[in-house]
């Protein structure tokens, strides 16, 4: 017996509909996953264009004129602070506020650049000194070039690896946590040790994926 044109029809729809539930479900789920997942995302971007000191990338996640604000309010607490801890009555330390004053312009304007970032995010925040700049990219010499150029090294004296040698350790990457707080912001905090300051790099979040670094904290 034929089975009625309806009725096909009927059982399609009724095995479409789950499908599309399911799809949308999937979906639904897909974006929340990545809208959680952006701020990391933007932090690794960034700090891959930064280290490499590509521009053109690095603007796509930094609000520079946010970041300088942020620089310039932070320089300024953290030579306040100093100048507070040092004055004691000191009558030069008007003069010394007022030399901090003119360092915070040239500051600002050298860490609000691609290699500032980089130090930010390597860390490496300013600190407020006279003239400092954030470190100089990498040399670009190839190794191979290096190892063909220079001289041999000397063999260390006896008993060296047990004198000043044995301090002489590289620097060691700082220790770093990252995460939200807030629905709009996320912080990555930097610590080199556990009795050194920790500062903070912010982002604030522009539409639902997108993140930019925006402001500091030195004082942590």
């Amino acid at each position: 017996m034929a089975v009625p044109k309806h009725t096909q029809r009927g059982s399609r729809g009724g095995a479409t509909k789950p499908l599309i539930v399911t799809l949308v479900v999937i979906v639904v789920i897909a974006a929340l996953g990545f809208a959680y997942a952006s701020p990391y995302i933007a932090l690794n971007n960034l700090k891959r264009a930064a280290d490499a000191r590509d521009a053109q990338t690095v603007n796509q996640y930094v609000d520079f004129p946010a970041l300088r604000e942020s620089l310039k309010e932070q320089v300024a607490g953290l030579l306040t602070r100093r100048l507070g801890a040092h004055s004691n009555g000191n009558p030069l330390a008007a003069i010394g506020a007022m030399i901090g004053v003119a360092l915070i312009g040239p500051l600002v304007d050298a860490y609000a650049t691609p290699d500032g970032v980089a130090a930010l995010l390597n860390g490496m925040p300013p600190r407020g000194d006279p003239g400092e700049r954030p470190p100089a990219p990498p040399a670009a010499n190839k190794p191979s070039d290096a190892a063909a150029t220079a001289p041999a090294p000397a063999a260390p004296p006896a008993g060296n690896a047990a004198n000043g040698n044995a301090n002489a350790t590289p620097p060691q990457p700082p220790q770093t946590s990252a995460g939200y707080r807030g629905l709009n912001e996320f912080v990555v905090t930097y610590q080199h040790g556990a009795g050194d300051a920790r500062y903070s790099a912010i982002f604030q979040r522009e539409g639902i994926f997108t993140w930019k670094l925006a402001a500091v904290n030195l004082n942590e």
